[in-house]
């Protein structure tokens, strides 16, 4: 492929998915949506400008370290304040982990029509939800503590375990791994050392920025925190491949934990870098999806995205949820929002061209179902999030409204308990 081929692909996916971020601006539409959209537009469902496969085997680095930048962010800003959210996020891991794949490998292959193998491959990569899609999303309903926070933790802490066990499935599948026991011993070690070497990684860039004192080289601890992330996923890919993702999550959270290693100033730098991967990826992996992929899964495919949304995800979180001091409405919320992002649609690329070069049948499928399965989650829940939530009282205060009552507060004195036996006036 030529350069100025490749410059015009890379030109068009970061002008189109800049786009979509202004017009969700504009328009309130979640982000997400419109860039998946965005993606089909310009790829081979609409209009053909951009083909992902031309990047060749760089595809993969690519998107491999633009994905370690997005969770490296989420680790970054990972919050578990109190037990009960520390107890709800993992026993959610832990039941969707078991409940989630039995029945979306059982759902892919009686309703979608794939392969055990696939859809057992299949389960794995939809596993999990995406930090990418319910940061945004949280944010942008203003939903309400603790709520959030279990979203963001439950997605960062999935994401890495669903890649690594589709990895594996996958090696199973094509005849890299011999066995189940391979496989477990394959998934602890690719989770254990990642993140061993992740938290190592952190802790060293954590003293390594705790040096750099000066208040005006924000650039340079960016450019030092970049450096230490993409030879940490780097090193984790050429040891134990897939362990980059777990090893990214951790390093994040060791530097986010460190009060000397000025988190808060990178932050938003961060922040910033991770949504521009995001607004490079999903179009760019959305680009790769055709209509022949799609509509083979005809009404089996939606069936089966739609039993995950409303049969599978509720009954795993009510079963997690089982004598923890949750509401019924946080419960149903809990319940209801689960959309799949950006590692779950690398994942699907980056696996379906393995399984065609390997002579797998039913690669495309995969793929196709995979995104369907994001276009669903985002398209349907995201869309949903903020009437569902406002309807059940779970958002949070307006800001301003809260300042102007602390201000009132502030001005005259009120007695922390009062009076049972006063009332207001007119009262």
């Amino acid at each position: 492929m030529t350069p100025e081929r490749l410059g015009l692909l890379w030109g068009v996916t970061v002008f189109v998915g800049a786009g979509a971020r202004l017009l969700a601006a504009l328009s309130g539409l979640p982000g997400v949506v419109l860039l998946l959209l965005s993606g089909l537009l310009i790829g081979r469902s609409g209009l053909g400008l951009v083909e992902p496969l031309d990047l060749g085997q760089g595809l993969e680095t690519i998107v491999g370290l633009l994905v370690s930048l997005v969770l490296f962010d989420g680790g970054l800003n990972l919050r578990l304040p109190g037990d009960t959210i520390k107890a709800t996020v993992l026993r959610i891991s832990l039941i969707r982990l078991v409940v989630s794949l039995a029945a979306g490998c059982l759902a892919a292959h009686w309703l979608a029509g794939l392969g055990w193998s696939v859809a057992a491959v299949y389960s794995a990569i939809v596993l999990a939800t995406g930090p990418t899609v319910v940061t945004p999303l949280v944010q942008q309903i203003r939903l309400a503590s603790p709520l959030g926070d279990v979203l963001e933790a439950e997605g960062l802490v999935l994401e890495p375990v669903g890649a690594v066990l589709a990895l594996l499935l996958l090696e199973l599948l094509v005849g890299d791994l011999h066995g189940w026991r391979e496989l477990a011993l394959g998934l602890f070690a690719r989770l254990g050392g990642g993140v061993l070497i992740g938290c190592f990684a952190g802790w060293v860039l954590s003293e390594v920025l705790k040096r750099v004192r000066s208040d005006s080289a924000v650039g340079l601890r960016l450019q030092l925190t970049l450096g230490v992330l993409f030879l940490l996923y780097g090193a984790c890919e050429w040891l134990l491949p897939e362990s980059g993702l777990p090893a990214s999550v951790a390093a994040g959270f060791v530097v986010g934990r460190r009060p000397a290693s000025h988190a808060n100033q990178l932050d938003p730098l961060i922040r910033e870098l991770a949504q521009l991967a995001i607004t490079m990826l999903f179009p760019l992996l959305a680009a790769d999806v055709s209509w022949g992929e799609l509509s083979p899964l005809g009404w089996g495919g939606i069936t089966c995205v739609l039993v995950l949304m409303l049969v599978v995800r509720p009954v795993a979180v009510s079963i997690a949820t089982i004598g923890l001091p949750l509401d019924p409405r946080q419960r149903l919320f809990l319940g209801w929002l689960a959309p799949r992002g950006i590692v779950t649609a690398a994942v699907a690329s980056l696996f379906a061209i393995r399984l065609e070069q390997a002579g797998v049948l039913g690669a495309g499928r995969l793929q196709g179902l995979v995104f369907l399965t994001i276009l669903m989650t985002v398209g349907i829940q995201g869309l949903t999030a903020q009437p569902l939530a406002k309807a059940l009282g779970l958002l949070a205060p307006d800001k301003n409204i809260e300042e102007n009552d602390q201000s009132d507060k502030t001005a005259q004195t009120v007695p922390i308990f009062p009076d049972p036996s006063q009332q207001a006036p007119g009262g």
